[in-house]
């Protein structure tokens, strides 16, 4: 690696009933799957895969940019030079760079709307809470 940490996943917590649970630890003790946090993602894949068509539909309708999205002081700079400002509409991992102050941001962000993750510090969200959908 290069010395950056590479995202490619975000952890969650859920909640599972006991029945639910002991399920899939039979599962796991006979082999099916290496642990529950496989059982529990290979689900997710197999779920999404059934609905992924109208997924795909809804990506296109809703003008989603699909995957990880990042956006640095220079390239909000470069926006702001222009007079433009961006409405950022992002399914997987939006990231606002550790260099863009909550000035910039919110001088060239209209509107964000994020399903998935946003990384972005603390004022940068701050910053755009009330552009947040």
């Amino acid at each position: 690696m290069d010395g950056k940490a590479r995202i490619d996943s975000e952890k969650i917590t859920i909640n599972l009933g006991f029945v639910d649970l002991g399920h899939i630890d039979l599962l796991v003790g006979d082999g099916f799957y290496a642990n529950r946090s496989d059982f529990i993602r290979t689900a997710i894949r197999s779920h999404l895969e059934r609905h992924g068509e109208v997924a795909r539909k809804a990506i296109v309708r809703k003008q989603l940019d699909l995957g990880i999205s990042l956006y640095g002081k220079a390239d909000l700079e470069a926006v702001r030079a222009s007079g433009d400002m961006l409405d950022i509409r992002v399914l997987g991992l939006a990231t606002i760079a550790s260099d863009v102050s909550p000035e910039l941001a919110r001088a060239t962000i209209r509107s964000l709307s994020v399903l998935g993750a946003l990384h972005a510090s603390a004022p940068v969200k701050a910053a755009l809470a009330d552009r947040m959908t």
